[in-house]
């Protein structure tokens, strides 16, 4: 039996953190502890198991079997308790911290200029917000909710669509100074054409010509993480890139940015969806206001 001045729970904590982060000293950082600490820590873990969980050398560190055994069932059990603590919590007032995670475009143009009016609405509730376009796992990452943008593909998760926004090709006008305002599809050929280093549900650029449906691949210089950087780029007049219309609206209007090939532009759209996890129960009331808060603010096309 397992004696009550040991925090089995902070401690797979730290050890999944380590794993996370890479190194004792980043997890350190985490959580405000000295690098030696988290080792200790971590060691002492291991005696308690009787099992070595990392192999450390000066450049990294390695899990061992053992280690990845025992990490994925503790970051599974710690998924669990934020559940329990998340359900046990639920009261008419919300309250407690909401962790959110948001493709970087949609995160900085629609999300964060919200936020000041969901806290006014809700101050007991503690934001934790971070934006990056990388897919994350929700249970992995101890994240409440997370805006995608396209198609859905986790069976495990529960969505509320937000809204849409049509897809367009955009240049800046310096750009086209340069190197002309393409009139058909076929002239993409000889332009810089920019996306992105992932992949994406649709790799390539749908348009029409004449009635027909054609493909274009961005075969750009240059391939980026995210789409703000990817729109900044394209203010600086690198190249043309296609983005959602909410997205590149601002900048259209002002004419920072022009529209190319509309005329052969299919009207496609990108979905935009809050997911969150929720088949074991009600949601928690903090986690339930926020996504009615998203339904009734966020705006796109």
């Amino acid at each position: 039996m397992a004696r009550l001045d040991v925090n089995r729970f902070g401690e797979m904590e730290v050890f999944a953190r380590v794993v996370e982060l890479g190194g004792f000293s980043a997890a350190a950082r985490a959580y405000r502890m000295t690098p030696s600490a988290v080792s200790k820590l971590v060691a002492r873990l291991e005696a308690r198991l009787a099992a070595r969980l990392i192999n450390r050398s000066t450049r990294r560190l390695e899990l061992t079997p053992e280690g990845s055994a025992f990490y994925e069932r503790s970051i599974r059990l710690l998924a669990d308790l934020d559940e329990a603590e998340r359900a046990a919590g639920t009261s008419d007032v919300p309250s407690g911290r909401l962790r959110v995670n948001a493709n970087v475009p949609f995160g900085r143009q629609i999300l964060l200029p919200l936020m000041p009016k969901f806290l006014d609405l809700y101050p007991a509730v503690k934001l934790n917000i971070v934006l990056t376009d990388t897919v994350i796992d929700l249970l992995e990452q101890r994240t409440d909710v997370a805006v995608r943008a396209g198609p859905l593909k986790s069976s495990r998760l529960l969505a509320r669509k937000l809204g849409e926004t049509r897809m367009t090709i955009i240049a800046a006008p310096s750009y086209i100074e340069r190197h002309g305002l393409p009139q058909k599809p076929a002239d993409l050929a000889r332009h810089n054409l920019l996306t992105f280093c992932y992949a994406r549900a649709i790799e390539g650029w749908p348009l029409i010509e004449n009635g027909t449906p054609a493909m274009v691949a961005p075969l750009g210089n240059t391939l980026i993480s995210d789409g703000d950087a990817l729109r900044q780029l394209v203010l600086a007049g690198v190249g043309l890139a296609r983005l959602g219309a909410f997205q590149v609206r601002d900048d259209i209007r002002a004419g920072r940015l022009v529209p190319v090939l509309e005329d052969c532009n299919p009207g496609d759209t990108e979905d935009i969806h809050a997911v969150f996890l929720g088949q074991n129960g009600p949601l928690p009331s903090r986690v339930r206001v926020f996504l009615d808060f998203l339904a009734e603010h966020v705006k796109l096309d």
